[in-house]
């Protein structure tokens, strides 16, 4: 039986439901209450001025989402009609989607930080040198361009419907492990799941804690692909070079703005590729190695004297 092309009229007619919409309420209520009990246990958890642009970047990113809805949808749907399989529309193919779904969420958040181009959609949500609940709202607002790395799940033949239902649970995972309050929990959850002290690894600058721990709702995907790191020290949070800001648009394009003056300073299209596209952690190293070359002097031409042999000298008349 062939399988049934959707169009994405279709798709919208089916009303998804908006779960991460129905679920703000109660994530703002969660951050005003762990606000508050920080702000009586004198913990230096929260930063008001921070936390005001954590939020107005959340709500912008929540509009530009629905702005490019369709085009979203459009993606999607145009790769799960060119394959001609499907899987079908059951609670077990909910199961399998989301974990599907976790390993390329682990392979897009894996190269936003190991790509500076991708870091650039990425580091909003690491700019910020506090870790609480609010932290979950800054999604940088070109993120959505990282919707290439989820094809494989349409091209999977998962519905569209798991698809984006299955994505919101995704996103909505990442709301309660950023905070200190959750510390270790159970070792079975700890050792499948991403906990709060997983992510708090993830977000920290200290040296050892670099580019760890970055699954989304599973931890399996560190444990098997060699970038898990267990939290031991205090972590400090930010990124290695902080970001003295509480503008919401600078937040979210000062790597984009940095970007685009390293190309144009670079001297050759290599170096521009390199400021581009190098490790993020990598990337003063670079810069360092393009400036020393550029440094370094010309060879000096010597002239080459022929050396005259001392017969040669008298039989000449050239005095020693």
């Amino acid at each position: 039986m062939e399988k049934e092309k959707l169009t994405v009229d279709q798709v919208l007619s089916m009303d998804l439901p908006n779960i991460i919409l129905y679920a703000a309420p109660v994530m703002i209520s969660l951050v005003i209450l762990e606000w508050i009990v920080s702000f009586r246990q004198k913990k230096d958890f929260y930063d008001g001025k921070d936390t005001i642009a954590a939020t107005v970047i959340g709500f912008v990113n929540v509009g530009i989402s629905a702005a490019i809805k369709i085009a979203t949808f459009g993606i999607i749907l145009f790769f799960y009609n060119l394959v001609p399989w499907s899987i079908p529309h059951t609670w077990w193919a909910y199961v399998l989607c989301l974990i599907w779904i976790d390993f390329w969420r682990y392979w897009a958040h894996r190269v936003a930080h190991e790509n500076r181009f991708w870091w650039a959609t990425h580091v909003t949500h690491h700019n910020s040198a506090k870790y609480n609940w609010s932290v979950s709202f800054r999604l940088g607002w070109t993120q959505h361009i990282k919707i290439i790395f989820f094809i494989p799940v349409a091209l999977a033949g998962f519905h569209p419907v798991v698809f984006f239902i299955c994505h919101q649970i995704e996103v909505l995972y990442q709301f309660w492990i950023h905070t200190e309050y959750i510390r270790k929990l159970p070792r079975p959850i700890e050792y499948i799941f991403t906990t709060p002290s997983h992510h708090r690894v993830h977000h920290a600058r200290n040296d050892k804690y670099l580019d760890k721990n970055y699954g989304s709702t599973f931890i399996i995907w560190d444990r098997i692909f060699g970038t898990f790191q267990p939290e031991e020290e205090q972590a400090e949070y930010g990124i290695t070079t902080p970001v003295n800001s509480y503008n919401p648009v600078y937040l979210c394009f000062h790597e984009w703005m940095d970007i685009v003056k390293d190309i144009k300073n670079s001297k050759s299209l290599k170096e521009a590729w390199v400021m581009t596209f190098t490790r993020p952690s990598k990337l003063e190293e670079r810069k360092k190695a393009f400036s020393n070359n550029m440094a370094k002097p010309s060879p000096e031409v010597v002239p080459v004297t022929e050396e005259v042999n001392p017969v040669e000298r008298k039989l000449s008349g050239v005095n020693e």
